[in-house]
């Protein structure tokens, strides 16, 4: 009889991170790995190096797709590229996104449609691409989305990445009531302040950094590494029976 943590190992398993090349997406990838997923590493730049190595480290296999996920266009090569490279999809972490940092009264339609098009239109479409290649396997699978603490609050100066995690959060229920029938479970994460490049001008900003860092239970900001595992988790037979949620990880955050 397997034991409960065999329950979380993903030996056999293949994975789609998107914007897999640094930051959360990066350590999405490896720890997928480390748990026993193959790779397809989806990310805007050229290559993914230190990605690659890491996981080809944990003895699993890495591809990469470089596509401009600002349109919907390179979905159906990413599906195709999956399943040229390793024959199957089990896992999407749909982790590539973006934010625009602007007062509410200067927002010009590009900030708002920038935003809302790589945030939440092509999680939408990608996931339903790879949801239907899931029903065609007949074995159902995972999407893990990337909320936000701005999934659940307003923030200041981020009016598309609020409406955009929103967003997310609500079509990973609306998606999870629509596919669980299917074996198909989506869920979400919801990093709290973690130290990447999105957050290096709020962390530059000494006054607003040391405020935030006051009101964060933890007292510290989440590295990518704190975040990673609870993407395993969900990708994992662990999660079976979740579907539709958002597990935020924020030092408390939202419970202050």
């Amino acid at each position: 009889m397997a034991g409960v943590l065999d329950l979380f190992r993903l030996d056999g398993k293949v994975a789609i991170v998107t914007g897999s090349e640094r930051g959360l997406g990066q350590a999405y990838a490896i720890a997928l790995a480390q748990a026993g997923a193959d790779i397809l590493g989806v990310t805007y730049a050229d290559e993914a190096d230190e990605t690659a190595a890491a996981v080809k480290k944990a003895g699993r296999r890495y591809a990469h797709l470089k596509a401009n996920l600002m349109s919907l266009e390179p979905i159906p090569g990413i599906v195709e590229k999956a399943l040229k490279e390793f024959g199957h999809i089990d896992i999407l972490v749909n982790n590539a996104g973006m934010i625009t940092r602007r007062p509410s009264i200067d927002f010009t339609e590009k900030d708002w449609d920038d935003v809302m098009d790589l945030n939440l239109k092509t999680v939408f479409f990608l996931s339903q691409a790879v949801a239907r290649q899931f029903m065609k396997q007949g074995k159902g699978g995972k999407i893990i989305n990337i909320a936000s603490m701005l999934s659940y609050q307003g923030g200041i100066i981020v009016p598309s990445y609020t409406a955009s995690k929103s967003g997310i959060r609500g079509i990973t229920m609306t998606l999870a009531n629509e596919w669980a029938k299917q074996g198909i479970n989506v869920n979400a994460v919801a990093p709290g302040y973690v130290e990447t490049m999105n957050t290096a001008p709020i962390r530059a900003d000494e006054e607003r950094r040391d405020s935030i860092t006051a009101r964060i239970p933890a007292g510290r900001w989440a590295l990518p590494e704190d975040v990673a595992p609870t993407v395993v988790f969900l990708a994992s037979a662990a999660a079976d029976y979740l579907h539709g949620t958002v597990v935020a990880v924020d030092g408390g955050w939202l419970g202050r």
